[in-house]
């Protein structure tokens, strides 16, 4: 059984996007994009410094449209036929897509209102996020919590990222959590997943509510719970609050186990969850979409998931 996902905020870096926009179509699509939503796309996706990218309302709908474009140059998703999907964060929007449940406009209509509101946000405190290598996950989040930092992320494979104030996540470095063997600073702007992103909600709410979404048609996978989703109406609900409130990549996860998952393609710009996976679900095969190069070996992998 495959699994489609996508990634989340952070996994971007300049220029990922131009070897994509070299396929055929490929520079089309992404213009009429970044025409609906007011953001170039391609300039952000190619010419773009780290920093540039770093700003929540640009990486959001780059790595939405990045989602989308390379899993589009991998087939449609009924060659596909992936047994689930899923996505980390704002990659749970990018995942809608492949279930169904958006069409790629409102998919990226959502992703930039998001994104400026999450941006919005996180202006008002200086905020951010870490991820703890290591350690016992009971024993970090207890710690975290009486440092008043959020597990924002439980990603399972040993790895929480956690989020808060800059001062926090400054005490943090200096007190880790038993065998935590390094804290890493994300390249994100906010606290994102943490009560920091509450106001953000309500503007997420009100552009949800001008979308019909559809129900799934693949199983959606969603990071409040872990657990399947079947309606579209209860998906775009669960974008819309899962801003504020922490990603259980590890239950989702568990699902993928429970559900009898053999590989794991991760879109554009692959790595960090195929990683994960490579750590929480031994003898699964995985493959990260990071460059056209890589798309030949991904058709492989689908075409053996869909002969089985």
């Amino acid at each position: 059984m495959l699994v489609l996902v996508a990634p989340g905020q952070g996994a971007q870096t300049p220029g990922f996007l131009t070897d994509w926009l070299a396929l055929p179509g490929a520079a089309d699509r992404v213009a009429a994009w970044s025409d609906a939503i007011g953001l170039d796309l391609a300039h952000f996706g190619t010419k773009a410094d780290a920093d540039e990218i770093r700003d929540t309302s640009v990486a959001q709908p780059l790595l939405v449209a990045a989602g989308i474009l390379s899993a589009a140059a991998l087939g449609d998703m009924a060659e596909i036929a992936p047994g689930a999907v899923a996505g980390h964060s704002v990659g749970e929007i990018t995942a809608a897509v492949f279930a169904g449940v958006l069409d790629d406009t409102a998919a990226l209509s959502l992703v930039r209102r998001r994104g400026l509101a999450m941006a919005e946000a996180a202006a008002v405190t200086e905020t951010g996020m870490s991820a703890l290598l290591g350690g016992d996950p009971e024993v970090s989040v207890a710690h975290l919590e009486r440092l008043g930092l959020t597990p924002a992320n439980v990603n399972g494979a040993g790895q929480i990222v956690t989020a808060g104030t800059m001062e926090q996540l400054a005490a943090l470095n200096e007190d880790k959590p038993e065998g935590v063997r390094k804290v890493v600073p994300l390249k994100v702007a906010g606290a994102f997943h943490t009560r920091h992103m509450a106001p953000a909600v309500d503007k997420l709410a009100e552009a949800a509510k001008a979308l019909t979404p559809a129900d799934p048609k693949v199983t959606y996978v969603s990071n409040k719970d872990g657990r399947a989703v079947a309606s579209g109406t209860e998906v775009l609900d669960r974008l819309v609050g899962q801003v504020a409130n922490p990603v259980r990549w590890d239950l989702c996860m568990e699902t993928f186990k429970e559900l009898g998952v053999t590989a794991i393609i991760e879109v554009c710009p692959g790595g960090t969850l195929t990683g994960l996976a490579k750590r929480a679900l031994p003898g699964v095969r995985t493959l990260a979409l990071k460059t056209p190069d890589n798309l030949d070996a991904a058709r492989e992998l689908v075409a053996e998931h869909t002969q089985a």
